[in-house]
């Protein structure tokens, strides 16, 4: 997952290795505690009024070898929602949902 840094666009789509499962117990952290509503597969966060929707899809597991990794297809689109207010969600969720490692 590679962060997005200099421009963070008000729609773009990103792989991410993980499940549906672990995806929707990570969004209350990586939406900074914003209000925040989850279905089968999509979220609605409220940003100052504006909003974030997000969709996400189940892709087939990633295989090296024997080692089988989770992969989601998320899609982000921020609607109202400013280019610093856009890079600075983006930060503070890909710091939330980063892996350890190393």
């Amino acid at each position: 997952m590679a962060p997005m840094q200099a421009q963070t666009p008000e729609s773009f789509q990103r792989e991410m290795g993980c499940t549906a499962r672990e995806l929707v117990a990570w969004l209350p952290r990586a939406c900074g505690g914003r209000p925040l509503c989850i279905e089968e597969g999509s979220a609605r966060v409220v940003i100052d009024g504006a909003q974030l929707l997000l969709a996400w899809q189940t892709l087939a597991p990633r295989q090296i070898a024997s080692l089988r990794l989770p992969r989601l297809a998320v899609s982000f689109r921020f609607e109202g929602v400013d280019a610093p207010q856009r890079r600075e969600f983006i930060r503070i969720f890909d710091l939330s949902t980063q892996r350890g490692g190393g």
